[in-house]
C-alpha cells in the first residue's frame, strides 16, 4: 500500500509531561520517605518529589526508581548496576533490551533534573505528521512497524536505524524491535499522528525531506508486541 507522509514538525524534547502520574508521584514519595503525599497539592508533587530524590544519593535515589518502575524485568544485581552505570553513560541509549529504553529515558531524566545534571542528558524526539493512503481500499490500522518503514523512505542513510536494521526496514526479514524503538505511536484527528522515540534512533536531522510518498506491503502489516 502506498502511504504520503508529511513530516508537520520534528521536535527534540527533554521529558514528555504527563509520563509521571499523580499516582506515581505519590507512591514514589512514599519510598523516598516523604510523609503525607497523597494531602499535598497537585500541582506540587513534581517538585515535591525532586526534593525528595536528592535526599538520597544519586545511585541510591536511581535504584529506588529503577526498582518501582522495573522490578518485573530486571534483578536486584542488575538495578545496582544500572543505578550506577547511568551516572556515566546514557544507559537509555546503550543498554541492550530495547524494550527498557523508553522506561529508563523518563527514569534518567526525572534523575537529571532532580541532581542538577549529574546524570547524563538524553533527549527524545517528538514527531507529528500525517500518514495518509494514496490507493482505494488502503485503509489499514498502522503498527509501530508499518510507521517506522515509512519514516525510513525519508530518512538518510546513515540514520542508525537504517543501519542497524537494514533488512527489517526492507521487510526481508521479521522486526519485532520496531515495538520499541518507537515508544509511543498515537493517532490523532483524520491521518495525524504524534511518534515519541528516542533522538538516538531519529534525530530531527535524519529527515532529508518532509514530504514523501512510500511503500508497505499488507504482509508486513503484522507487529509483534
Amino acid at each position: 500500500m502506498k502511504y504520503q507522509i508529511n513530516i508537520n514538525s520534528a521536535n527534540t524534547v527533554e521529558e514528555m509531561p504527563g509520563y509521571w502520574t499523580t499516582e506515581d508521584y505519590i507512591r514514589l514519595l512514599a519510598k523516598f520517605n516523604y510523609p503525607d503525599a497523597d494531602k499535598a497539592g497537585k500541582d506540587t508533587l513534581n517538585e515535591l518529589l525532586l526534593m525528595a530524590i536528592t535526599d538520597y544519593e544519586p545511585n541510591e535515589a536511581a535504584a529506588i526508581l529503577l526498582e518501582d518502575k522495573l522490578s518485573e524485568q530486571l534483578n536486584e544485581g542488575q538495578i545496582e548496576q544500572i543505578s550506577n552505570d547511568m551516572l556515566l553513560d546514557k544507559i537509555v541509549e546503550e543498554y541492550p533490551e530495547i524494550s527498557l529504553h523508553a522506561t529508563l529515558f523518563h527514569i534518567n531524566q526525572l534523575l537529571y533534573k532532580a541532581f542538577n545534571g549529574k546524570f547524563p542528558n538524553t533527549k527524545a524526539t517528538l514527531l507529528a505528521c500525517t500518514i495518509t493512503p494514496l490507493e482505494e481500499n488502503g485503509e489499514a490500522e498502522l503498527t509501530k512497524e508499518m510507521v517506522l518503514k515509512l519514516l525510513g523512505a525519508g530518512l538518510t542513510d546513515r540514520n542508525l536505524v537504517q543501519r542497524l536494521f537494514t533488512e527489517q526496514m526492507t521487510g526481508s526479514v521479521p522486526f519485532p524491535e520496531a515495538a520499541n524503538i518507537l515508544w509511543e505511536l498515537n493517532p490523532a484527528a483524520g491521518h495525524s499522528y504524534e511518534i515519541l522515540t528516542s533522538e538516538n534512533w531519529i534525530s530531527p536531522d535524519d529527515f532529508t525531506t518532509h514530504d514523501f510518498e512510500a511503500q508497505v506491503e499488507k504482509t508486513e502489516i503484522l507487529e509483534q508486541e
